[in-house]
């Protein structure tokens, strides 16, 4: 196998864990590990994007082919929509930076505050659906790096029971976040103006340190002497209760991951077995007539 893919693979787990990381703003430091590791995020993601320049190169340039497979297509626009996303997070960062960029100032912060988390938790679900698109790449290049030899009967058996317990546990993350409404979120937060807060908001607290939005007076968010405030409160801010403990913030959002992860491998499975019987009922059907 390539060097470049475990290169490649090795740039997705660090990426995977620093975004996980990112949605408890009190883990190694808070608010400065918080803004110092987004760069060397977004410097790890677009070195994953170069080192897939060719296929993107190859799929842009026949994507009006009415050959190329609507699976491709399909790939495309994910990809499409986690760079759009990512890149939205990424300069948002940088505008609403305390701590590395102190002294850019931008109009309508408030509203990039408040997007810059929303859309967190829609490229949290679209990376999942990215990793369980390629899973089975994950698993070759895993098998190859240490060396796995053929696969047990009971080995099979423990995996898809693991896979199980993964799910329930990814759920219920999901349930204790309030994940669904955090998602939901996503898809309405680009309307709304800056001076208003959905009245869904309160339903979107979290206790626990996690990243999540506050209703409170909104002249608690504003500087009383015209500099910019040293950390998120009031409207847009993130609750700072509870502890960061990294074992739990990884745990808890790479469970919600996981969920997706999961759904979209084993559909992907699904439909891909649904395609190879229709085609050997095709094959069937077409071997009788002709006999």
């Amino acid at each position: 196998m390539k060097k470049k893919n475990y290169v490649k693979f090795a740039l997705d787990l660090i990426m995977a864990l620093l975004f996980v990381l990112f949605f408890n703003k009190q883990v190694l430091g808070g608010l400065t590990f918080h803004e110092i590791a987004g760069l060397g995020f977004a410097a790890a993601y677009f070195t994953h994007i170069f080192l897939n320049l060719q296929w993107v190169k190859k799929v842009t340039l026949k994507l009006f082919d009415k050959k190329l497979p609507w699976k491709t297509r399909g790939n495309y626009l994910l990809n499409l929509l986690l760079l759009v996303s990512m890149s939205f997070i990424i300069i948002s960062g940088v505008l609403i930076s305390r701590v590395v960029f102190p002294n850019i100032n931008v109009a309508n912060e408030r509203w990039f505050q408040m997007t810059h988390i929303s859309i967190s938790f829609l490229v949290l679900a679209l990376v999942g659906i990215h990793v369980g698109l390629h899973w089975q790449w994950v698993v070759n290049v895993w098998k190859k790096m240490w060396k796995y030899g053929p696969k047990r009967v009971w080995i099979g058996y423990v995996m898809k029971g693991a896979t199980v317990l993964i799910l329930l546990f990814g759920l219920y993350e999901m349930s204790d976040t309030g994940f669904v409404n955090r998602l939901s979120s996503s898809g309405t937060i680009l309307g709304i103006g800056s001076q208003e807060m959905p009245e869904g908001g309160k339903g979107m607290m979290e206790e626990r340190g996690d990243l999540a939005f506050k209703q409170s007076n909104s002249d608690s968010f504003r500087p009383t002497s015209g500099e910019r405030p040293t950390n998120f409160k009031g409207n847009m801010g993130w609750e700072h209760g509870g502890g960061g403990n990294i074992l739990n913030v990884i745990t808890t959002y790479t469970g919600i991951m996981a969920v997706f992860v999961i759904l979209t491998y084993y559909l992907k499975k699904l439909t891909g077995r649904m395609k190879k019987n229709k085609r050997g009922q095709s094959n069937q059907s077409l071997q009788q007539t002709m006999n």
